[in-house]
């Protein structure tokens, strides 16, 4: 993606994460990063992408990543779920907007963002317009 700036890796944080649970789970305490929400495991099934990458808890499964885009320029778009392709296009049709791409373990409940950058040709545009939705419709 030609446009991706402000990178942040989170594998050192992700580490410490791992150091913290592989104690937790010595002594049988439950910890925050297994409880991955259910529909963010029913997310990671159906829409994300799996990887090569074996889960760092339990070795239970292959891990799955979702890439979240968020802005204010994204309007009702911000906060869903994007592949690759639908990034790379909206990098020329959008200013700024934020990608957050997070790993999860359907298993184990493993979840953990490993990376957020910023795309976006830097060209400032009003959000579009707001389209009904079914919750909107139907409550």
């Amino acid at each position: 993606m030609w446009s991706k700036r402000k990178s942040v890796d989170y594998s050192l944080q992700r580490r410490h994460t791992l150091e913290e649970l592989q104690g937790a789970l010595r002594t049988m305490v439950s910890h925050e990063s297994l409880d991955a929400d259910p529909l963010l495991v029913r997310a990671a099934l159906h829409h994300g992408v799996l990887t090569n990458r074996r889960c760092p808890v339990r070795n239970c499964g292959r891990l799955i990543t979702l890439n979240y885009a968020f802005g204010d320029q994204l309007g009702q778009y911000s906060g869903r779920i994007k592949s690759e392709e639908e990034l790379s296009q909206m990098e020329n049709e959008y200013g700024e907007f934020s990608v957050y791409v997070v790993e999860v373990c359907p298993e184990c409940g493993w979840n953990h963002i490993i990376e957020s950058y910023v795309l976006g040709d830097g060209v400032t545009r009003k959000p579009p317009r707001r389209v009904a939705t079914v919750e909107d419709i139907y409550g």
